[in-house]
């Protein structure tokens, strides 16, 4: 699949699955998480390897940053009888890209902190 296709596929999905308006803004996002899903593939595996996981993670990973953008962060608005609350955007943001981590988990490279013994000691 060319570079074109995939970016359609993720920004398809980001619609569906967010319920989002497809935009200039929607795009930029969905190409710049492709580029961050990219960059973290392991050595030797390329964005075809992992199926149909990198276009979902890239989109969850794009709807999440859509939410950064859309600046919806007011927990608690309250104006004379009629009160606004929203649930924590900054934890569906970081739910966003833990399912987007969990899914391409097999194709990204391992950045865990390994401790090794050093010999003599």
């Amino acid at each position: 699949m060319n570079s074109d296709e995939l970016l359609d596929k993720i920004i398809a999905l980001a619609v569906s699955l967010g319920k989002a308006e497809e935009s200039d803004l929607l795009r930029t996002l969905c190409a710049a998480a492709a580029e961050e899903l990219t960059a973290l593939l392991r050595p030797g595996l390329t964005v075809d390897d992992c199926g149909g996981a990198f276009p979902l993670a890239a989109a969850w990973m794009a709807l999440g940053a859509l939410q950064t953008a859309g600046g919806d962060d007011v927990e608690r608005l309250t104006a004379g009888d009629v009160t606004i609350q929203r649930s924590d955007s900054a934890q569906r943001r970081a739910a966003l890209r833990l399912q987007a981590q969990q899914v391409m988990k097999p194709y990204l490279k391992d950045e865990s902190f390994l401790f090794r013994g050093v010999a003599g000691w």
